[in-house]
């Protein structure tokens, strides 16, 4: 029997049963995540939730908050009842969202009011990133900013009137003048005793709404051209940090910095500037304890200048997108610490965000044991305790103190970078990683996302291709396998899947990333079913997502709509869906010469070439197919006689070669005619019976190249900006 949720109406009798069914169904060793717990160990409450599948909403299923999931029902129950909706939008690994719940949401009292006087409802962005793009424009347009927790109050009709972030409990804690609680009281008397103020408040936001996440202008009648780079680069050049690198002060993102920009730009006009704001930030960031110097991979971002004291969570889509800026740099620079770097942040994903099928984990938590960064932070007792005798080097070398950096505890980084010595005490690291592996460990988001699979599909690809190590591509092909086998329903890709369950139709950015992981795919393979399925998607892409007056929207046509359906305008942590689909357009274009996707990556250029003109630094990654745009793509093809394995000198230098604007395909004689998608196997024959390779732009093709020497003096003179 379930407790009733304070000062909520008792559920129906089988609504009820179904809760009671869903706890029952979790069998006994079931933690629940809540400290209202009954003698037995059994929840106290449990709200509608506990009947979803998503990691973020299941975590609330036990507060005494009466949570409705998004949808219809609860928009109905605020008609009926008079009531605003109280809408909660965050994700399972979100720090503050796990603040926020503690205080509030698990606070009877508290939970009261929102049962009483609002129609409360959770969201979890990763799922329903419509949802929380729309509420977070209301949001930055009240307050300036945003963030997670969001929390927005609605009316019946889904309009916006008031929103924030994250909100302490009570008036006074951490310094707040007001807290949630007062806060609840204040907004349910407004709404009651003064709907026509209200009803000002939505109308002049749903507008404002509309109209920022809406395209802007007239498409212009030419392509944006280098101007618009220099001008990104200079932006990125005032408000570089030459200390530490990336841009301003703390906190600090990985993505402050576009640093694949930067050394396409280094590429094209040969600034030595762009290449060292590149280098020096990647150097940085993997020194400092963003890095985690003994798992690999990196944490979301730095709450401080120098890199050294992270926001312990990590997330999926920045390593991808990490690891493939490592790998670019590690083309032109060739430094082996840049290349490790690549390794060991593909190796992290592989090993620890894999499941067991082959698709790619979503994230893990900041918090364990009940404290933030607990799981990767050392005492330096525990150090010498387990490394004996080699203590002093380490702790000497990973910047170890008795009185710590993080809260009397130390987060492992490298003041003073030794590639040697940092392979010197790779046995060290070894043992450290195995006790760490026996604490407590953060929580895991399982949930496997499309789109962010997409990138990671992209990284594995591309990083295992320039390591010329297998596994890696290997494991791409694998997450390909997945995303496309179990994350399709009814020929419609689907944006998250968990525990053997696809659901949520896929939205822009799920079908431009997974192109780009294709695309790449096929790069690090040859094999034609990747491109061919890239090309597949990019036409669904097309039909559900495409604007006549060029570009896409985030939402497809048959996805519920919302106040706005939003055109995306500018990249943050992540590229927008747009820009990585623009890139793509572009790149099916080299690899087909197909003139319909030159079509629609150009009038998406246009679209925004005015806002690339006024704030170029907003769409750091639409500045990638500019360039791309701006420069004659390589298509490459490499082709060998059927009795003999791939040709190693040749792909060696199209591992080392950093070639940005690019097509490369091939495959044994008896196979070329496969790839029936390009049309640059019309020049896939061999040469002597030897391995051959092709250079050509537009479909032009240089004499045969039937040495790597020769093919890599091919690729090597760079067009600058015109």
């Amino acid at each position: 029997m379930l407790d009733p949720l304070p000062g909520a109406e008792p559920f129906p009798e089988p609504l009820a049963r179904a809760l009671s069914d869903a706890v029952r169904a979790k069998g006994a060793s079931y933690a629940p995540r809540t400290h209202h717990l009954a003698p037995d160990g059994r929840p106290r409450f449990t709200n509608r939730l506990v009947l979803e599948r998503s990691p973020y909403l299941l975590q609330h299923a036990h507060n005494p908050v009466s949570w409705w999931a998004w949808g219809d029902a609860p928009f109905e129950e605020a008609r009926r009842t008079g009531r605003p909706v109280f809408l909660s939008v965050g994700y399972s690994t979100c720090h503050w969202c796990h603040v926020m719940e503690r205080e509030s949401f698990e606070d009877p009292e508290i939970a009261r009011v929102l049962n009483e006087r609002f129609v409360p409802v959770k969201v979890d962005r990763e799922e329903r990133p419509d949802v929380d793009a729309v509420y977070m424009t209301a949001v930055q347009l009240l307050t300036g900013g945003g963030g997670w927790p969001m929390s927005v109050w609605l009316t019946p009709d889904r309009e916006p009137f008031f929103g924030g972030t994250y909100f302490p409990p009570r008036d006074g804690v951490r310094g707040a003048a007001r807290g949630f609680l007062g806060i609840l009281g204040e907004i349910a008397d407004v709404y009651a005793r003064e709907p026509e103020r209200v009803r000002a408040a939505t109308g002049s936001l749903v507008g404002a709404v509309r109209t920022a996440l809406a395209a802007h202008g007239e498409p212009s009648s030419d392509l944006p051209g280098p101007a618009v780079l220099e001008q990104a680069v200079a932006v990125y050049r005032q408000g570089f940090d030459p200390v530490h690198g990336g841009v301003g002060r703390a906190p600090k993102f990985p993505s402050s910095l576009p640093v694949r920009l930067l050394l396409r730009h280094h590429r094209r006009t040969g600034d030595p500037e762009s290449l060292r704001m590149a280098v020096l930030t990647l150097e940085k960031m993997a020194a400092g304890g963003l890095h985690d110097q003994l798992g690999g991979g990196f944490h979301r971002y730095s709450t401080d200048a120098a890199w050294l004291v992270p926001h312990f969570e990590k997330m999926l889509y920045d390593n991808a997108l990490l690891a493939v800026s490592y790998a670019e740099a590690f083309q032109v620079t060739g430094r082996r610490d840049l290349g490790r770097v690549v390794r060991q942040t593909l190796d992290y994903l592989g090993r620890e965000m894999t499941s067991p099928e082959g698709g790619l984990y979503s994230a893990t938590d900041a918090d364990s044991q009940g404290e933030e960064g607990r799981f990767f932070v050392w005492e330096e007792r525990e150090l010498r305790a387990l490394l004996g005798a080699d203590a002093e080097r380490f702790l000497r070398f990973h910047g170890v103190t008795a009185e710590g950096n993080f809260e009397g505890r130390s987060i492992l980084f490298v003041p003073r970078p030794d590639e040697d010595e940092w392979e010197a005490l790779a046995p060290q690291r070894a043992v450290l990683y195995e006790a760490r592996r026996r604490r407590p460990a953060p929580l895991r988001d399982e949930k496997v996302l499309a789109g962010w699979n997409g990138l990671a599909i992209s990284a594995l690809a591309f990083g295992g291709r320039v390591l010329g190590e297998a596994r890696h591509v290997e494991a791409a092909a694998r997450a390909a396998e997945f995303v496309l086998g179990r994350m399709v329903k009814d020929g419609r890709l689907q944006r998250a899947w968990l525990a053997g369950d696809a659901g949520v139709p896929a939205f822009l950015e799920d079908h431009a990333f997974l192109v780009a992981g294709l695309l790449d795919l096929h790069e690090a393979t040859f094999d034609p079913r990747w491109l061919e399925a890239a090309v597949d998607l990019f036409d669904r892409q097309e039909s559900l997502f495409g604007d006549e007056a060029g570009g896409w929207f985030q939402a497809a046509r048959d996805h519920e709509r919302l106040l706005a359906r939003e055109k995306p305008t500018h990249d943050g942590a992540e590229p927008s869906g747009a820009s990585v689909a623009v890139l793509n357009a572009l790149r099916l274009h080299a690899f087909t010469t197909d003139e319909r996707f030159w079509r629609s990556g150009a009038a998406a250029l246009r679209h925004y070439a005015g806002a690339l003109e006024a704030q170029p630094a907003s769409l750091a990654e639409l500045l990638l197919a500019v360039d791309f745009a701006t420069d004659l793509a390589r298509e490459v093809v490499l082709v060998w006689p059927d009795e003999v394995p791939a040709p190693e000198p040749f792909l060696a230098v199209l591992r080392r070669t950093f070639l940005p604007t690019r097509a490369l395909t091939g495959g044994p004689e008896a196979a070329i005619e496969r790839l029936g998608r390009t049309a640059l196997v019309a020049a896939g024959k061999v040469a002597a019976r030897a391995p051959t390779a092709y250079v050509c732009e537009r479909g032009l093709c240089r004499l045969p190249a039937i040495s790597a020497e020769k093919l890599g003096s091919q690729l090597a003179p760079v067009r600058p900006y015109r």
